[in-house]
């Protein structure tokens, strides 16, 4: 039988754990990376932090297990240390959204008016193999270049009002991103509707894809 402080030093372990996903900042870097590998400016930029204030937050990442770094010249990029840290990071956010009810109102106010339409993995997958819808990426390019749904066009976000024209014409689109939380496909469909395209988005982005265990291409377009 194990005695008081053993136990103490087990529990401690989980805390540290705890301690290091007890900050929003560092909740979005799991969140980015979960999309693929990233530098350290990458990141600062992408969180709109400063390079020292996000080097520490990847520092408490690093040290509580959950990222992984590796060298490339003078660029050290970090990953997510598996994908059960993926996993981790999608159950918290179910988790808070079932039991904090001002999750949901976060939610609402991040991803706007309920004026898009959704449809589910398992007609994206339907779609997929029938060939007659374009399926949209908006994520930056790197995000898209780490992994990205098979037969995807890749048109970002911030590029999609110039290159309207690369999508055919006549067929409906479908966009995505990174995650049920992520607003990036609603600003698309929202985008391309108001241009007369017939565009939906998908329920769930890169993330559950991966979890669920489904078919990724990886490369740039």
């Amino acid at each position: 039988m194990g005695d008081r402080a053993t136990k103490d030093a087990l529990f401690a372990e989980f805390a540290a754990l705890g301690k290091a996903l007890g900050s929003p900042k560092r909740l979005e870097v799991l969140d980015l990376l979960a999309q693929g590998p990233r530098s350290v400016d990458e990141l600062a930029t992408a969180t709109q932090v400063g390079i020292s204030s996000c080097s520490a937050h990847l520092q408490a990442l690093r040290q509580a297990g959950l990222v992984d770094t590796r060298r490339e010249g003078t660029r050290i990029f970090y990953s997510l240390a598996g994908d059960d840290v993926a996993a981790l990071w999608d159950h918290l956010r179910r988790v808070a959204q079932r039991h904090r009810p001002h999750t949901e109102l976060a939610r609402r106010a991040y991803l706007g008016p309920e004026d898009t339409t959704a449809i589910n993995t398992d007609e994206l997958l339907r779609r997929l193999d029938g060939g007659d819808t374009v399926i949209l990426d908006v994520r930056p390019d790197p995000e898209y270049t780490a992994g990205h749904l098979p037969g995807a066009v890749h048109i970002p976000l911030d590029e999609l009002t110039q290159r309207l024209s690369e999508l055919p014409p006549g067929r409906e689109i479908v966009a995505y991103c990174r995650g049920r939380y992520c607003v990036l496909a609603h600003d698309a469909v929202r985008l391309l509707s108001r241009h007369g395209m017939t565009a939906r988005r998908a329920a769930d982005g890169i993330l559950e894809w991966k979890l669920a265990g489904l078919p990724i291409d990886t490369g740039a377009a």
